[in-house]
């Protein structure tokens, strides 16, 4: 967050610099506001533009074999362009590289799931899933072992991780 902040600065600096050198070239013909303004336009769109690009800026760093699997945008009433073009500030993905599964549960697979926000740490969350029955379940020990020890929930039809996992 706090190289953010320094870009902002940055691009807002930069952007008056650029406006103050073309003041001095045209022999001072611009109005005095064009400077600040410029630079504080300059800042929006940075802001703007670091919030928007976040989603596809993170999942392009993921290593291979993880995918994203929802992005969830928002809207927010103090950020008004997000009204017309909503932002996405949370997305869920996979790693399908590391999904396991157990001779002796057919159709039970164990997956790493990754819960990414902005502003906030990774959440790494191991799930089992069932495909057979359409279920998921959080990991625990017992489960581990015994998988009809877990904690099921029926998913529904439209569930992005057991449409990843049981359809490929």
């Amino acid at each position: 967050m706090f190289f953010e902040l320094i870009a902002t600065f940055a691009a807002g600096i930069g952007a008056a610099a650029a406006v103050v050198a073309l003041a001095h070239m045209t022999g001072g013909r611009l109005p005095r506001y064009t400077a600040p303004a410029a630079a504080g336009l300059a800042m929006l769109a940075y802001a703007i533009w670091s919030e928007y690009s976040w989603a596809a800026r993170t999942a392009g760093t993921l290593p291979d074999g993880v995918e994203v699997l929802v992005e969830i945008p928002e809207t927010r009433p103090w950020k008004p362009w997000t009204l017309v073009v909503p932002q996405v500030t949370r997305f869920m993905a996979l790693d399908r590289a590391g999904v396991q599964s157990n001779p002796e549960a057919p159709g039970v697979l164990l997956a790493d799931v990754y819960l990414f926000a902005r502003w906030n740490p990774p959440a790494r969350l191991p799930q089992l899933v069932d495909c057979l029955n359409r279920a998921r379940a959080e990991v625990s020990e017992a489960a581990l072992a015994d998988p009809s020890q877990a904690a099921w929930r029926s998913a529904p039809e439209d569930d992005p991780l057991l449409e990843a996992l049981c359809t490929s």
